[in-house]
């Protein structure tokens, strides 16, 4: 949930950014991705690994980049990014924790009122 509000304040504040500057926009965004991702390895010793923070800062400003130019800024695929982002949007929408098994339980209105008619209609099924 805080995750998600993280990434459409960051998605939002870039892309206001890049109305203001709008020509500029997509160079400048190639150039943030370049030095972020130049950053991350640098904090790291072996493989690289990015954090929750580094695929939000990656993911919000691929927004700013057309499409056509992502293999150029980016290291990573673009089946990566929407990658990340299915498993997002996967774990934002999943209820499963919040499900109990079985089946939901009946009214007591509704109970009591099958039982009444059963009562009452010895006859029936």
């Amino acid at each position: 949930m805080i995750l998600s509000l993280v990434y459409r304040t960051t998605h939002r504040l870039l892309g206001a950014l890049a109305v203001a500057v709008r020509h500029d926009a997509s160079k400048d965004a190639e150039l943030l991705v370049l030095r972020h991702e130049n950053a991350v390895p640098r904090r790291q010793v072996k493989r690289v690994r990015y954090t929750w923070v580094d695929r939000l800062w990656l993911t919000a400003l691929s927004g700013l980049i057309p499409r056509r130019r992502w293999p150029e800024a980016f290291s990573i695929t673009p089946a990566t990014l929407l990658g990340w982002h299915r498993r997002l949007v996967a774990r934002t929408w999943d209820h499963s924790a919040r499900r109990s098994p079985g089946r939901p339980p009946t009214a007591a209105v509704l109970r009591k009122l099958v039982i009444e008619m059963a009562r009452d209609n010895p006859d029936w099924g």
